[in-house]
């Protein structure tokens, strides 16, 4: 076990601010595009609501196997802490490097962007088009054995400068102190939480009506909507119902992609644990309250988008903005302006709470010597500052690459934001480390049954065991179904291992 450090931290978060924290880091952007693509692989309503239903029981089954680590060792770092704790320094090192490199820092960077993306609904001044430094090509395309592969450019659009000044600007507010980034943490999340409200609100209350998907579309047999998955999407040909129902399963859990990274960042609080008061209190309580207020928001705005758009409209929103073709369909024009300010407070509010909390896992790691020096230190405003400021210029960083395509006829590039994919590349990996932490449950109830555990876990083992069996076969499903993306996931994760050793030596 590890000696824990004098703390530097001050404890100034009450339970209604790590409420908030959980709440803010996961209402971001994805519950208001990702129920698009979510309804193409599954191919109608009922499905839909299930794929986001799973992702809610992954959601609430971990935070309750996390609720007892996290009041078991309350310290900065949360997560990493566990990790460290129950299977060593190695794969603590690689869960805080991961975080660093893409999971947390791509986030940042995605949701900065997302943010950036709806400001241009307002004002053409922000947008993807309007360069100030034109894409300079770094990598060109290229052709191995016949698989193409993409290439990279950097560039600097008015889209891309405002996400960098967003992730810069909150980076130095959070430096001001912890009751300054609590402050924006908690108007924005009870802003964002009363949006999405809203949103609901409206869908189930004035956009309800009899052409929708829930009144025109068949809710289980998505075959008689029109669905019919190809072979390369689930690598057979779906020729008999048997196999159709074994494509629909299969499609079901990828499906759960964009419900798992909309539900995701939950675990954040547990990254600032060291500043919570009463954190064996309050720490559980904070993420089953926080988690089931964002699942249960969750599934009432699905509901609400399948009782006002056509299921045609919810897979055909155009750039997937679900969101804004209910609010369209309810309110008229005036509801896509309503719904890109609400998406604008949602994704600026779930940044700060990315930042605020992200930032506590490296300064953890820096007290153990596995991360720079520099970040095992706080400013005379108590806080992680190099650490927060190291995150932060990574982030930005990560704003500017975009992936380059080539046309084969024409030569012309075109170009994409390689962070808007990696979202996906990072949904397996992450889920590994959140079943290695379900798993701490189990292996620190063998390995060390005499610790305090101010809060036991409900449902003891079956609830870790179920959360470990669907995240499981939801990996399986993922590596079957798009080995490309999953693989470059725990390929950037497993980058860290040469650098741990290196580290460990030093």
């Amino acid at each position: 076990m590890y000696k824990e450090a004098p703390a530097k931290l001050v404890r100034g978060l009450s339970l209604l601010d790590a409420t908030m924290i959980v709440v803010g880091s996961m209402i971001g952007s994805g519950i208001f595009i990702t129920s698009a693509e979510s309804s193409r692989l599954v191919g109608s309503p009922g499905w839909l609501l299930a794929a986001w239903a799973l992702a809610g029981v992954l959601t609430i089954t971990g935070a309750l196997c996390c609720a007892e680590l996290a009041a078991m060792w309350p310290r900065a770092g949360g997560q990493y802490v566990f990790l460290r704790e129950a299977y060593g320094p190695s794969i603590g090192f690689l869960f805080g490097w991961g975080l660093f490199l893409i999971i947390q820092s791509g986030t940042i960077a995605a949701v900065a962007v997302a943010f950036a993306n709806f400001t241009g609904v307002l004002t053409g001044v922000v947008s993807a088009e309007r360069y100030l430094i034109s894409p300079v090509v770094i990598v060109h395309p290229f052709t191995i054995n016949q698989l193409s592969f993409n290439g990279y450019a950097l560039s600097l659009s008015t889209q891309q400068l405002l996400a960098v000044v967003m992730i810069l600007f909150l980076t130095f507010i959070n430096t001001r102190g912890l009751q300054t980034g609590k402050l924006i943490q908690n108007t924005f999340t009870f802003t964002k939480t009363a949006a999405l409200l809203g949103l609901i609100l409206i869908g189930l209350l004035i956009g309800w009506n009899h052409g929708s998907a829930a009144f025109t579309s068949s809710w289980w047999q998505p075959w008689q909507n029109g669905w019919k998955p190809s072979s390369s999407q689930v690598w057979f040909e779906p020729a008999s119902e048997g196999l159709l129902v074994l494509a629909l399963i299969m499609l079901l859990g990828r499906a759960m992609v964009g419900p798992l990274f909309a539900q995701s960042a939950w675990n954040n609080v547990t990254f600032t644990a060291g500043e919570v008061r009463d954190p064996g209190r309050n720490l559980p309580r904070a993420l089953l309250l926080g988690c089931g207020i964002v699942v249960s928001l969750y599934l009432l705005a699905n509901l609400a988008y399948v009782v006002t758009l056509p299921l045609s409209g919810i897979q055909n929103a155009p750039q997937n903005r679900v969101a804004t073709a209910m609010m369209q369909a309810a309110l008229g024009p005036r509801g896509t302006i309503i719904m890109a300010v609400a998406i604008m407070i949602s994704t600026f509010g779930c940044n700060n709470g990315l930042i605020l909390a992200g930032a506590r896992v490296y300064y953890a790691m820096a007290r153990d010597g596995l991360f720079f020096k520099r970040v095992d230190s706080v400013n005379v405003h108590h806080v992680p500052a190099v650490a927060l400021i190291a995150q932060g210029l990574w982030a930005a960083l990560l704003v500017l690459p975009r992936t380059v395509t080539v046309n084969q006829q024409t030569g012309a590039f075109t170009f994409g934001n390689v962070y808007t994919q990696l979202l996906e590349y990072i949904v397996s990996a992450d889920l590994i480390f959140y079943v290695l932490m379900v798993g701490a449950v189990i292996v620190m109830r063998r390995k060390a049954p005499e610790i305090e555990r101010p809060y036991r876990t409900f449902g003891y083992p079956i609830v870790p065991l179920i959360y470990i069996i669907i995240a499981g076969l939801f990996i399986i499903d993922l590596a079957i179904l798009a080995p490309s993306t999953s693989g470059i996931g725990y390929l950037l994760v497993f980058t860290g291992v040469p650098i741990y050793f290196i580290w460990r030596r030093r």
